[in-house]
């Protein structure tokens, strides 16, 4: 019983702790969903989420980075799901630096809103946040964003330029879909994705600018309207109109409609690093007139090359003729392959058999030989550390292999046991040219001796030596 009210008694003079408060509260006439225990904010419409909608946010609203609630300062980081969804007559937001999501609808029909800037913090733009709202002129997708939601400028009809940032990976469907006052979008090179129609109807569309091809052509479009280029018809690099189009040689596919509609081009020229082409890669190019294909391709998707009417010359440098979609030239209508049949397609010269009998490369009019001309040998020479390689052609690439390639083992006092030479094995290849034959060459381990002057063969030498046979 004693024991019953000293524990009564401890209990009277403990200290009360407030409880942690979740809920809704209005500070300064905006609307926010308080957490006190993890001390955040998120801007919340100032109606019930029900119809019919009667959102009451006008004018210019000012967002704070912190709200206080019963003594607790909270972070406002987000601003929730329809927050200033049908507020027309709203013209303004300042959106602070604690935010970090825009949710789903959040700005939908705010058609009176001109501008908005976007901070820094936002990590993703919710679907439809911002769509519909008809006085937005001007985007720019800060570098802090990952991924644009579902139509989240959809119908934005007063847009005329978007730039998306570098830390953009994806870009969801129909996310500029009828923006049709929009005339330039700046994609970021981090953008992996875009969704089907993503541009669809963006009908004032004029250019489409970009800093890296080869992240261009790594895009995985849904299809040819997730392209703005499908309206835009100009691509330009680092402010320059691509005209001669030069695919990297780093690029290993050109991925489904990734140049369709683009005008601009009038010839392309498309690297050994390449294997695969996608389904309407250049699809309606055109301005099209000359196409180099290398032998490494070995798979053209559907319509790769339709609809290309000033196309003239095609060169495809397989011996081996490729095996490519039926349709892969194809162009509807009565007239189904006009343009192709008054195209000339070069392919090497043993081989023109072989194309002239298998379709659709017989669909071409004229189909004529050429003779690949040979890499030179390359010539290997070893001095100084180093295994050089030069060779007569130009602009070759070396392709080495070194036997043995590398050593593995164990050694408790720091010599290696080595064999007594390595061989290396170089050949030349470039685009349009058959590769060379292979030079062979034996480096001797007493070509190289003790290379850091200590007097013994140890590991830092063989390290030493592996390096300079790899070119390090």
């Amino acid at each position: 019983m004693k024991s019953f009210f000293l524990l009564l008694a401890a209990l009277m003079f403990m200290p009360m702790v407030a409880n942690a408060f979740t809920g809704t509260a209005v500070i300064d006439d905006i609307n926010y969903y308080i957490n006190t225990e993890d001390k955040t904010a998120e801007v919340r419409a100032n109606y019930a989420l029900y119809e019919p909608y009667d959102n009451s946010y006008s004018g210019d609203v000012v967002i704070p980075e912190t709200v206080e609630y019963d003594g607790v300062t909270c972070n406002v980081t987000s601003i929730g799901e329809r927050a200033f969804s049908g507020c027309s007559g709203l013209t303004s937001v300042t959106i602070p630096n604690s935010v970090t999501n825009i949710g789903i609808s959040a700005f939908r029909s705010c058609s009176k809103m001109t501008s908005v800037t976007i901070p820094n913090s936002v990590t993703s733009i919710g679907g439809s946040a911002f769509s519909g709202c008809s006085g937005l002129t001007s985007v720019t997708i800060p570098n802090s964003v990952t991924s644009i939601g579902w139509s989240a400028f959809e119908d934005c009809s007063s847009l005329t330029s978007v730039t998306i940032g570098n830390s953009v990976t994806s870009i969801g469907s129909s996310a500029f879909w009828g923006c049709s006052s929009l005339t330039s979008v700046t994609i970021g090179n981090s953008v992996t994705s875009i969704g089907e129609s993503a541009f669809y109807k963006c009908s004032g569309l004029t250019s489409v600018q970009i800093s890296d091809l080869e992240a261009w052509c790594n895009i995985s479009f849904s299809n040819y309207y997730a392209s703005p280029l499908y309206y835009a018809h100009y691509l330009y690099l680092n402010g320059e109109e691509v005209k001669d189009l030069v695919i990297p040689n780093s690029v290993t596919s050109i991925g489904n409609s990734a140049f369709s509609g683009c005008s601009g081009p009038t010839s392309v020229t498309i690297p050994n690093s390449v294997t695969s082409i996608g389904d309407y890669a250049f699809c309606e190019c055109s301005d099209l007139t000359s196409v180099t294909i290398p032998n490494s391709v070995t798979s053209i998707g559907v319509c790769a090359f339709a609809w290309c009417p000033k196309l003239e010359d095609v060169f495809c440098f397989a011996e081996t003729v490729p095996t490519i979609d039926p349709y892969a030239f194809y162009e509807e209508g009565s007239a189904s392959y006009d343009y192709i049949r008054s195209a000339t397609l070069h392919v090497p010269e043993g081989s023109v058999s072989d194309y002239e009998n298998t379709a659709p490369w017989s669909k071409f009019g004229t189909i004529v030989g050429f003779t690949l001309e040979k890499c030179a040998t390359p010539t290997i020479t070893y001095a100084n550390g180093k295994v050089r390689c030069t060779c007569e052609t130009e602009g070759v690439t070396y392709v080495y292999t070194i036997t043995p390639a590398s050593y593995t083992g164990q050694s408790t006092d720091g010599l290696i046991s080595l064999g007594t030479s390595f061989t290396v094995n170089v050949k030349a290849t470039r685009d349009g040219y058959t590769d060379s034959d292979t030079a062979t060459t034996t480096v001797n381990i007493s070509q190289v001796g003790d290379m850091d002057g200590d007097g013994e063969l140890t590991v830092t030498d063989v390290t030493s030596l592996v390096n300079a046979i790899l070119g390090k």
